[in-house]
């Protein structure tokens, strides 16, 4: 009978093939079919320390969530109309003599307490919108004189829609949990099947027309606010996107082909980013 000379158990990686690859430079094969790298400290997509991301995004969210605040001072001292939630704030203000920041901060808590019902969960950011914007919103007003003739009350408008869009683009692309308010919009589109742009519409028009029967104010700058904030949000939601976030918009999942997105119906027709997704 011939004897056939056995050759040495080989483990893997160890045979000739894999020493004519090691010689070439060539890395030996993954263990396993689709076996993924281990996250290491950093962030892969963007070779930063993940600690110093999200260092970025809470100094993002606190300044965005102060301008937010000073915005609506500005806002209030033009004197030419304040959006639908403020007009709200004030007259509320007007009402119970508590300051109309506080009024801010208590009306956050209050709507907040609405997401239980609505299954939705606070974040950070969320919980920072409630204590932060009227405190930020009551200082500045402290110190800010009213606006005497349209001279003043013109650049003071249109500086506070401004700077709004900025704030808005801000604490939101910071990833750490939407406004009170906006997370109730959000929240009502996923439990009725509209889309944000129709609870938002919705919900503001009831704010504004309780907000103005209390004695709150609306004029110019109640509509250029309204036409202006969506535009001016939607662009620096972009100017202020830190990579990868868990804010809960469908846009950071748009370009991840075969995702289920629940946030918004409109994606289909208009795939880009917009600032409806941010309710």
């Amino acid at each position: 009978m011939a004897i056939t000379p056995q050759r040495d158990q080989e483990g893997p990686g160890e045979g000739p093939e894999s020493a004519r690859g090691n010689d070439r430079g060539q890395k030996p094969p993954a263990e396993g079919p689709g076996r993924k790298a281990e996250a290491g400290p950093e962030d892969g997509a963007q070779g930063r320390p993940a600690g110093r991301r999200l260092g970025r995004r809470l100094v993002q969210l606190y300044a965005g969530l102060g301008l937010y605040g000073i915005s609506m001072a500005l806002m209030l001292r033009a004197g030419l109309g304040l959006d639908p939630w403020d007009a709200f704030h004030q007259g509320l203000s007007e009402h119970t003599g508590i300051s109309i920041g506080m009024v801010v901060n208590l009306t956050g808590l209050v709507v907040l307490l609405l997401w239980l019902p609505l299954r939705q969960r606070p974040g950070l950011g969320t919980v920072s919108n409630v204590l932060l914007i009227g405190s930020a919103m009551d200082a500045t007003l402290l110190v800010l004189p009213r606006g005497d003739g349209l001279v003043w009350q013109l650049p003071m408008m249109a500086g506070a829609v401004l700077l709004n869009g900025v704030a808005t683009g801000m604490y939101i692309a910071a990833g750490l949990g939407p406004g009170p308010r906006d997370g109730v919009m959000t929240a009502l589109h996923r439990v009725t099947g509209r889309s944000i742009r129709l609870m938002r519409t919705c919900v503001e028009l009831t704010v504004l027309a309780v907000g103005v029967a209390l004695g709150g104010s609306a004029g110019l700058g109640t509509v250029v606010y309204a036409l202006a904030i969506g535009p001016l949000a939607q662009f620096f939601l972009r100017v202020f996107a830190i990579g990868s976030t868990d804010s809960g918009m469908d846009f950071e999942e748009r370009r991840r082909p075969g995702n289920l997105r629940l946030w918004s119906r409109r994606m289909r027709r208009y795939p880009e980013p917009s600032c409806a997704d941010a309710g």
